[in-house]
C-alpha cells in the first residue's frame, strides 16, 4: 500500500524538492505501479512523478514556504500603494498609507478572471480586494474555461480577461512545438480563441493567458482571425 494519499504535500527528491506540490490523483499503472498527478502550492505548475520519487514535506518547511511568499505578495502590494499613479482604491489605508487625491490617479477596468485551481482562486481575490480592483473571480477547470467564457464575458462585461491554472510540459526537453505535450495551453487556446469571438463584438479585451510552462507562443497565437473583425 502506498504511503502517500490525495492531498498529501510532497516534493520531487530528483528536483531537490524545489517546488511543493500537492498530491491531486493517485493513478495505478498496469504493472501495479502508482502515478502520482501533482499541482504545484508556490508554483503554477502541474506535473506526473513515480511515488519513490516523492518525500512528504515536513510542515514546518511548508509553513514557512508559504509564509515567505505571502511576504513577497504583501510587499509587492505595499510597494504599488506607495506609488500614487498606481493606487486607485482604499489600499493605502491597510498599510497606514495616508489617503491623497491625485490627478495622476489611474484608472482601472474592470477583471474577469477564471483560475482552475480553488486555492489560487482564492488568494487571487484577496489581492484584488486589498487593491482596491474591481474584479470577479471564478474558480473554473482549465478544461472547462473555454465552455463559460463566453457567456461570463456576456455577464460582466470586463475590460480585463485573467486565463490561469497549472500547466506543464509532459516530456522534459521535447516537442516545444507539440501542444500536446502540454498539459494544459490547448486549453488556454480554446479559451482565447472563444473570448476574441467575444471579443469581435467591438470590445477592447485585453486578454493574459496561461501559468508555468505554457505554450506561450501557440497562446499568444490564439484568436489572431478575430482580434480584428467589424463589429
Amino acid at each position: 500500500m502506498s504511503k502517500f494519499k490525495k492531498g498529501d504535500i510532497v516534493g520531487r527528491i530528483s528536483y531537490n524538492k524545489d517546488v511543493l506540490f500537492e498530491i491531486t490523483k493517485i493513478i495505478k499503472t498496469s504493472n501495479h505501479k502508482q502515478i502520482m498527478i501533482l499541482k504545484g502550492i508556490t508554483e503554477r505548475i502541474e506535473a506526473d512523478s513515480p511515488e519513490e520519487d516523492l518525500e512528504i514535506m515536513d510542515k514546518r518547511i511548508v509553513q514557512e514556504r508559504m509564509q515567505k511568499l505571502e511576504a513577497q505578495m504583501l510587499h509587492r502590494i505595499e510597494e504599488c500603494v506607495k506609488d500614487p499613479k498606481y493606487c486607485i482604491c482604499e489600499a493605502k489605508k491597510l498599510f497606514g498609507f495616508r489617503q491623497e487625491r491625485s490627478s495622476n490617479i489611474a484608472s482601472t477596468g474592470r477583471i474577469l478572471h477564471l483560475d482552475g485551481d480553488k486555492r489560487y482562486s482564492e488568494k487571487s481575490m484577496k489581492y484584488y480586494r486589498s487593491l482596491g480592483l474591481d474584479a470577479i473571480v471564478k474558480n473554473v477547470p482549465e478544461y472547462k474555461q473555454a465552455q463559460v467564457v463566453r457567456s461570463l464575458l456576456d455577464r460582466y462585461d470586463p475590460d480585463i480577461l485573467v486565463l490561469t491554472g497549472h500547466d506543464g510540459m509532459i516530456k522534459k526537453g521535447t516537442g516545444f512545438n507539440d501542444i500536446y505535450n502540454y498539459r494544459n495551453s490547448r486549453h488556454f487556446i480554446n479559451t482565447v480563441n472563444e473570448a476574441r469571438k467575444w471579443n469581435s463584438h467591438g470590445k477592447d479585451l485585453a486578454i493574459f493567458a496561461g501559468a508555468c510552462q505554457s505554450y506561450y507562443e501557440a497562446i499568444m497565437s490564439a484568436g489572431a482571425n478575430f482580434a480584428s473583425s467589424p463589429r
